[in-house]
């Protein structure tokens, strides 16, 4: 792994920050932090090297300028095998969708085909109010004790259900598709450990014999699900099998890993803010045609991912900063979509706030799977505000030691 950096003079108030930052303290209320970072500068030396951007159009720039590129497989290369690029984790990761430049993320994206057009949205949409109303089932008999974790009992399985059915794969699987998510996940972190990377390592191992089995299976044995539908793809543009195989695998893995973690935390989120104002939870009540500004509200107010990661394609100057070829920056949505150049009184949770947010990214890496996100948060309000118009938090939850991926670890809730 890394050698121990020694932060320049311009970067160690950022040292302390980072450190509150990636505790559980820091991460139940992070907003104080990413004001911090944002009074330090719109771009910022990082104590790790290169640069953090803070401002809401800085950080829209770089979403949107294709000059900055994702850390793809061969950037990861050029940092060398000793690097947390070089983990067998992060390699694999390259290989996604998500970490691919154009012209081959551009071919990638056309294998998936019209993932969610209207008519899909529909049918899932038919799928999604099934599994939340058996999870509020679930959810109102716990109640009955007293007490309930909202997040273990709902959020962290509505996600996985809702692909788990999609990829018609076993409810078997479930649990474990969805832990070894929570572990691949730290691959994908801003600052992983070498302990960390190890357990991401293993993970992603499993999750490779787990979906390439599935391509196979689904190759021998073609159906109606997504997966098969991607093979049939991929054959009409790669004459190799094995290579079409590769192809498909990387984008169910892909599609797992964007479509859990992230929608599960926003599930919870959203329904956090919700219960600690109580007024906007009462009034969203009787204004149900108000629930998607609720949702886009909750991710402006307490993005899921809080920062992202791009790397300059050719020496630049970002608001008077000069930035090296090959340098990356981190994208600070957190800070930056509650930026007070952009939004007025941004610390206030506001239903009927209009502003856009970066809290799906932007360009051309916009997520894929924002679509399928406000629908189950959305879908997860109505039925919430219909069965348990009175619920109440009863202790604050715990949050997981992140930067890059919040993640509550309870949510507990009880009827008033």
């Amino acid at each position: 792994m890394e050698h121990a950096i020694i932060p320049p003079p311009d970067s160690r108030s950022a040292v302390s920050l980072f450190s509150r930052l990636r505790t559980s303290k820091g991460q139940a209320n992070p907003f104080p932090i990413y004001a911090e970072l944002r009074a330090m500068g719109k771009v910022i030396a990082a104590p790790w090297g290169g640069r953090i951007v803070t401002s809401f159009d800085l950080c829209d720039q770089v979403l949107r300028d294709r000059s900055w590129r994702e850390p793809d497989a061969e950037w990861r290369a050029r940092q060398g095998e000793a690097t947390r690029w070089g983990a067998r984790s992060s390699r694999e990761l390259s290989r996604t969708l998500a970490a691919r430049n154009p012209p081959e993320h551009t071919r990638v994206r056309r294998s998936k085909g019209n993932m969610f057009d209207h008519m899909s949205l529909q049918e899932l949409g038919r799928s999604v109010t099934a599994i939340t109303a058996e999870l509020l089932d679930r959810f109102a008999e716990r109640l009955r004790d007293g007490e309930a974790d909202f997040h273990t009992l709902v959020s962290e399985e509505l996600p996985v259900a809702t692909i788990g059915r999609w990829f018609q794969l076993p409810a078997a699987d479930f649990p474990l598709l969805r832990e070894l998510t929570h572990e691949q996940v730290f691959a994908q972190e801003l600052l992983p450990s070498a302990s960390q990377l190890a357990r991401s390592d293993a993970a992603t191992t499993e999750l490779r014999a787990y979906f390439t089995a599935l391509v196979q299976e689904r190759r021998r044995h073609p159906g109606d699900d997504p997966v098969s539908a991607w093979i049939a793809n991929w054959d009409e543009f790669e004459s190799d099998r094995q290579a079409a195989d590769e192809g498909v695998y990387y984008l169910a893995l892909f599609v797992l890993l964007a479509a859990l973690e992230t929608t599960a935390t926003l599930l919870s989120s959203v329904t956090l803010l919700l219960l600690k104002h109580p007024r906007q939870w009462a009034w969203l009540a009787a204004h149900r045609e108000h629930i998607p500004a609720a949702v886009e509200e909750a991710i402006r107010y307490d993005a899921p991912i809080p920062v992202f990661s791009r790397v300059a394609g050719a020496d630049c100057v970002l608001d008077g900063v000069e930035i090296r070829a090959d340098e990356m920056v981190h994208v600070m949505v957190g800070a930056a979509n509650r930026d007070p150049a952009r939004h007025d009184d941004p610390e206030l949770f506001n239903l009927h706030r209009k502003s856009a947010h970066l809290g799906f990214g932007g360009g051309i890496h916009y997520c894929l799977g924002a679509p399928l996100a406000r629908l189950e948060a959305e879908t997860l309000l109505h039925g919430l505000l219909s069965r348990f118009p009175r619920l109440v938090l009863t202790r604050e939850p715990h949050w997981a030691p992140r930067v890059s991926f919040r993640r509550p670890l309870t949510l507990p809730l009880a009827a008033a």
